[in-house]
């Protein structure tokens, strides 16, 4: 009798932990879908009204400062508000160990860069075209990982590959139609700058997430402390950028020239969005961040309708619905023998343990299938 009491009470903490933890997945992920289609909206929204427009270099640069100012309260919480502590273990980790801090230099660089092409790209593109292309980063993250990580795809995964660029593709040539009366309508808005600059936002994330996977899988330090690491070189790279693109602008008019409720809104999404695909990442599996990402076009394709006008016809549905295919495919989980599992029950979808080793800590934070690292827009 007594051993059967112990077993039930031992089931107790476990069945617990799993319905939290179940809960904490559902949660982020309806997160998650709130604020890629927020962000992309809201950022196509500030950059369309009229009058004084901000310096979307100085924007750049103050989600850096949130994003690590947000990270340095979570190492101060972990080390239970040990102030003397956490600087000590701050000046060890950025400043002694310089060499493994300088490692992050070269994605900090690229998530610069693409922080502020996202900002060109949706002044220039309608954002449900915005949403559907930029899913293109799949594509070039998928390409980036069997170079420089030796990943190997399932036939799926290449399938869904295809589908994602002819998705893509059906797009574009469905907006290259309206292409003249929308320069009609906008004239400070160019087609072809947003184009160019969504694609080369996918080929830098892509390379940046890969690149920085491949160093968090070689470290034990957290993803809260290479944030940390990374919004160092942001802010920096940020100010120089800003420097040499508004520089005299800036100092004419002020850092916050423009700033109005609507953009702080935009910087806090934009700083938020980086740190929570660490907690989606923990808490959610492959197949239902797909549905977020896919349910995300969704809903910033009705809104555009709502707030811009978009006109949605036979052939954007049917570009996007490739691309919402393709995506879910991409990413099912794959089975032992290459081919893809199905859902797992909500008995098995709890937090798989971090893996024994080095790196494993970290290990528990990144996802099966190659994915934006957690500092980035998406």
């Amino acid at each position: 009798m007594s051993g059967g009491s112990s077993s039930k009470a031992g089931e107790v903490p476990t069945r617990s932990q799993s319905e939290a933890n179940r809960k904490l997945k559902y949660i982020s992920l309806a997160v998650l879908v709130v604020q890629n289609a927020s962000l992309i909206l809201s950022i196509r929204y500030v950059r369309t009204l009229p009058g004084d427009r901000f310096f979307t270099t100085s924007a750049v640069v103050m989600a850096e400062v949130l994003k690590v100012a947000t990270c340095l309260l979570i190492v101060l919480l972990q080390k239970r508000c040990a102030l003397k502590e956490t600087l000590w273990f701050l000046l060890d980790s950025v400043i002694l160990q310089y060499q493994d801090t300088l490692k992050l230099a070269v994605p900090s660089l690229i998530y610069t860069l693409q922080n502020n092409l996202q900002y060109v790209a949706i002044s220039n593109l309608p954002a449900a075209t915005f949403q559907v292309t930029y899913q293109l980063k799949i594509l070039t993250t998928a390409l980036f990982s069997v170079l420089m990580l030796r990943k190997s795809l399932s036939r799926v995964q290449w399938v869904s590959l295809l589908l994602l660029f002819a998705g893509v593709a059906i797009v574009q040539v469905q907006q290259e139609g309206k292409k003249e009366a929308a320069v009609a309508d906008a004239s400070n808005q160019n087609y072809m700058v947003g184009l160019v600059a969504v694609v080369i936002s996918c080929l830098s994330s892509g390379f940046a997430g890969v690149y920085f996977e491949r160093i968090l899988k070689g470290s034990s330090a957290s993803v809260w402390m290479r944030n940390v690491q990374l919004g160092i070189f942001g802010t920096a790279l940020g100010l120089l950028g800003m420097w040499w693109n508004d520089g005299a602008a800036v100092a004419e008019r002020g850092f916050l020239f423009g700033y109005t409720g609507m953009v702080w809104c935009v910087i806090f999404n934009q700083a938020f969005g980086g740190l929570l695909v660490a907690v989606v990442v923990k808490y959610a599996d492959n197949i239902l961040k797909g549905f977020a990402t896919s349910f995300s076009i969704i809903v910033s394709t009705v809104m555009s309708v709502y707030l811009f006008g978009f006109h949605v016809d036979l052939l954007f549905t049917a570009g996007a619905g490739l691309v919402i295919g393709a995506v879910y495919m991409y990413s099912l989980p794959k089975a032992p023998g290459g081919l893809p599992c199905p859902e797992p029950s909500s008995s098995s979808a709890s937090v798989e343990p971090p893996r024994a080793g080095r790196g494993g800590e970290m290990e528990a934070f990144l996802p099966k299938a190659p994915s934006p690292a957690a500092s980035g827009t998406d």
